[in-house]
């Protein structure tokens, strides 16, 4: 009796004895810090003296601050635009997996990008970009069309970033699709063809609604690295020229372990708004994908 009810408690334990490790890392880690950094942005802080509360004076100057909004409006940018990693990825997927001749060599190609530090990527880009002896420039000259400075232009830099932060974050949804593609169900599909459904009807109605999963995963992580884009601002423009190229995540630093002070309190409450933002999107593909199914 007593070895019947060990092994059956042994059998409920097993799973949350297994996750254990997982779940305290993650709370020690990441939701831990989360609620710090609410706590810390009431406080004004250097990061050694004691700290100050100050209420929300860090929130009513952040609204009052022109870098804000400038960070804000570029994160906006980078919010749209990398979206567009999401049906790029899925384009190439669906090419990738075909048969075609010389497959793994467009498949070696397209996947380079994935496993390329983000900090080769900016500095790859920022030389494509050199205004003197950059390619692009080198070709424009050769098609007949003046040079132009990307990174040197306020109103072209925040593009020029997003461009390049594009060609890694699409390998990465191409791989999320194309594992996705894997285990869409042939029955569907030859069931689709029989029904006369081929090329973009086949597309919408059998093969996305089975993606679903691939998606929403693909359109987490878009956001989450739109939103937390820093590695390739800092490396390629250090957010200028005169600041027009930072977002949040790089103003957060400047901030708070930059030039600027120590302002872990004004920091902190430029991390809550990205955290907010974040969540917002987040929850609201979320909704849609549940009224999606709940209509499904």
């Amino acid at each position: 009796m007593t070895s019947s009810f060990w092994r059956r408690n042994q059998q409920r334990l097993a799973p949350a004895l297994f996750l254990a490790p997982g779940i305290l890392f993650f709370a020690f880690y990441v939701i831990f810090p989360i609620l710090q950094s609410f706590r810390i942005s009431f406080y004004k802080w250097d990061g050694l003296s004691p700290a100050e509360p100050v209420g929300m004076q860090n929130y009513s100057q952040l609204f009052e601050d022109p870098a804000f909004y400038t960070s804000l409006g570029n994160n906006v940018i980078w919010l749209f635009l990398y979206l567009l990693a999401i049906p790029a990825g899925l384009a190439i997927a669906l090419f990738l997996n075909q048969t075609v001749t010389g497959i793994r060599i467009y498949k070696s190609l397209f996947f380079f990008p994935f496993v390329v530090s983000q900090v080769v990527v900016g500095l790859v880009f920022t030389w494509f970009y050199d205004p003197t002896f950059g390619l692009l420039n080198t070709v424009l000259e050769a098609v007949g069309l003046d040079p132009v400075n990307i990174l040197g232009d306020p109103s072209k830099v925040t593009y020029g970033i997003i461009a390049a932060g594009l060609w890694p974050q699409t390998a990465y949804c191409m791989i999320l699709y194309l594992t996705g593609l894997n285990a869409v169900d042939p029955e569907q599909v030859e069931a689709g063809r029989l029904d006369g459904a081929k090329g973009l009807k086949m597309l919408w109605h059998v093969i996305l609604p089975q993606l679903r999963p691939a998606t929403f995963i693909c359109f987490v992580v878009t956001i989450i690295g739109a939103l937390r884009s820093f590695d390739l601002i800092s490396i390629m423009t250090q957010g200028g020229p005169f600041g027009t190229s930072r977002v949040l995540a790089f103003y957060m630093f400047e901030v708070a372990l930059s030039e600027y002070g120590f302002r872990m309190g004004y920091g902190a409450a430029i991390a809550v708004v990205l955290f907010s933002i974040m969540m917002v999107y987040i929850a609201g593909f979320l909704w849609k994908m549940y009224r999606d199914e709940k209509g499904a």
